[in-house]
């Protein structure tokens, strides 16, 4: 397992990774809920660390992927991007959700340029899945040649997503495993071949076995108008097939998605959505995805979400908010998650320093405490990976 060395590691407040400690939740919204304290995960001012996702395995230890690239306005320019050429995958680890290891261990780097966030689950047997997708750079000599049509941003094209596997807890990844491409999506990439599928989001593994992927579509680039689409995979992610369409509409658009089964079998989609006014989405399958629902507006504003169950079965919810106070919520639904126009909003955090942050993913630490992760950033400062710690009661 390749180590990556890093440069100034930030110094801890009070010698440990602790932020607060004992602090109530803001309006103590939700009775049984006591936040614990707030944990730094990683930050180093030489690095753009954002979009994690994190996992217990089996032996217990902590498992938190990010992506890691450089912070640019280290090298004098204006802004880091989340689109960038050393953007790689990596991973920290704890054993008690609190001490992280500080130096990242490299989980993928993609061979012709950039990945984006690492969407990592673990399979009931410890497979670990992790879903990324990647970015090339060109040239201008390389650009005027692409054919059309294809997606870019700054000076990326995109490839598409793509898949990883470990079985042995992380210590080694294979792959990369490339989804199909779905007909839908219009974009090519650098070589002129249709993108295989992608999107962010947890996948979610069903109780008969299979993995459900939520994955989204480019129908139009200008303006940028997008769909998701379920696949799923009886292989534990080695192949995927396409299955519905779970959310389109004709002015709003659906992308960054998480997928979850209920008690009852029904699969759930959390969307995030575009151009309704930053309103969290849903939609649900009740034949075990053959066909979705239309979709509904869940009356609350955050994005994206990603969705875990607790051990009485209820759902927990948590999804980033980025207008004023920028920060990171929850709600805990049914089990079934048809409350969620009524269950109540639950602020872990209302001190972020602007807009870039986010992405939470929760996973339970014991029967009582769930750490949920998600990068941050104070008074516009250096993006790193953060956690809180939640007690939770029935």
């Amino acid at each position: 397992m390749k180590k990556l060395k890093t440069g100034l590691v930030a110094t801890l407040l009070f010698a440990s990774n602790v932020l607060t400690a004992g602090i109530p939740l803001p309006g103590d919204s939700v009775p049984g809920v006591r936040k614990i304290r707030d944990v730094f995960i990683y930050e180093d001012k030489q690095f753009y660390a954002t979009f994690p996702s994190v996992v217990k395995k089996k032996d217990g230890e902590i498992l938190v992927a990010f992506r890691r690239a450089p912070e640019r306005r280290g090298f004098g320019e204006k802004a880091s991007s989340h689109v960038d050429p050393n953007a790689y995958l990596v991973t920290v680890r704890s054993k008690d959700g609190i001490n992280w290891s500080k130096e990242p261990d490299l989980l993928y780097a993609h061979s012709l340029g950039g990945s984006q966030d690492p969407c990592m689950i673990q399979l009931r047997d410890g497979t670990l899945l992790c879903a990324s997708y990647g970015w090339a750079f060109l040239r201008p000599d390389g650009m005027e040649k692409l054919k059309q049509p294809y997606f870019m941003t700054g000076e990326a094209v995109f490839l598409g997503g793509y898949v990883v596997r470990s079985t042995d807890g992380g210590k080694s990844w294979k792959g990369p495993i490339y989804p199909p491409h779905i007909q839908p999506e219009i974009n090519l990439d650098v070589y002129g071949k249709p993108v295989p599928a992608y999107n962010r989001g947890a996948m979610y593994e069903g109780k008969d076995g299979r993995v459900f992927w939520v994955v989204a579509a480019s129908e139009a680039n200008k303006p940028k108008k997008t769909t998701t689409h379920l696949l799923i995979s009886e292989d534990k992610g080695l192949t995927w097939k396409y299955s519905s369409v779970v959310a389109a509409d004709e002015k709003g658009s659906f992308n960054e998605t998480s997928v979850y089964e209920t008690p009852k079998g029904d699969i759930v989609a959390f969307l995030r959505s575009a151009e309704l006014d930053d309103q969290a989405c849903i939609a649900r399958s009740t034949d075990g995805g053959k066909h979705f629902g239309k979709w509904e507006k869940m009356g609350f504003q955050g994005h994206p979400m990603q969705a875990m169950r607790l051990p009485d079965q209820r759902v927990l919810l948590v999804y980033g908010y980025r207008h004023k106070p920028f920060g990171i919520r929850a709600r805990i639904l049914n089990a079934e998650c048809t409350d969620f126009a009524t269950a109540k909003e639950i602020v872990l955090r209302e001190d972020g320093g602007g807009y870039d942050i986010g992405y939470p993913w929760a996973v339970q630490l014991n029967n009582k405490q769930v750490l949920v992760t998600y990068y941050f950033n104070i008074d516009n400062g250096t993006r790193h990976i953060a956690g809180t710690i939640l007690e939770i009661g029935k």
